[in-house]
């Protein structure tokens, strides 16, 4: 096997517990159209995929999309969402247990970080800075500050080009089976963490390289 030359990081459900904002904004923007609003919990199997498709989950209550929105509605639904949200952002989430202590210590072992989300890129600098890991990543990459974003392997292989490393000694690190899509297309292996957003699916049926229940397990690699 390859050493490892760096640990390419998801943001949400696998850095962050970030679903009680996205909750609180989502349903402040459903509330403002009129619409039903809906628990957490609910809310916890629509993220993943991006703000767009997190509004679009909420405007037809379920995971399936196909209720008639047009781009329209979702545009001016995805408007009030960002604006809530960015009054919301890191009000009420919170790192995972492990987390700050574990990527001090493979950064101290001089690994690359790097961070590549589905999340629009503004809101990666507050949500760093809130969580004092503004010096943590060499790279980071939001769900629109490339063509194209996770299950894609773009996002991957841009981190690798522009840290001049090879794919196949670098590691993904995630919570959903975009991450380990993702992961598998750019040529690179996969840790599954089975605490994070995942639709509601055990993450090993997506066959990552390792399933960890914890995030200090990283460490044993």
């Amino acid at each position: 096997m390859q050493p490892i030359s760096t640990f390419i990081f998801d943001l949400d459900g696998t850095l962050v517990d970030s679903v009680p904002d996205l909750a609180h904004a989502l349903n402040a923007t459903l509330h403002d159209m009129g619409l039903p609003t809906y628990p957490e919990t609910t809310i916890r199997h629509w993220v993943g995929n991006g703000a767009r498709m997190l509004v679009e989950r909420g405007l037809s209550g379920s995971t399936s999309i196909s209720h008639g929105q047009s781009n329209e509605q979702v545009d001016a639904a995805l408007d009030k969402f960002l604006a809530h949200y960015r009054v919301l952002v890191c009000q009420y989430s919170a790192l995972y247990k492990g987390v700050f202590d574990t990527l001090t210590t493979l950064k101290r072992k001089q690994y690359n970080l790097a961070l590549v989300t589905n999340k629009p890129e503004e809101f990666i600098p507050p949500i760093l800075n809130a969580y004092s890991l503004n010096d943590m990543f060499s790279v980071t990459v939001g769900g629109d500050s490339l063509p194209e974003k996770k299950p894609s392997p773009l996002p991957l292989l841009h981190v690798s080009n522009t840290l001049n490393v090879m794919p196949e000694t670098c590691i993904m690190v995630g919570d959903s089976k975009n991450d380990i899509q993702a992961a598998k297309a750019a040529n690179m292996r996969c840790v599954g963490l089975t605490y994070g957003y995942n639709y509601g699916e055990d993450i090993a049926i997506h066959k990552p390289d390792w399933v960890f229940d914890c995030f200090t397990q990283l460490l044993t690699l």
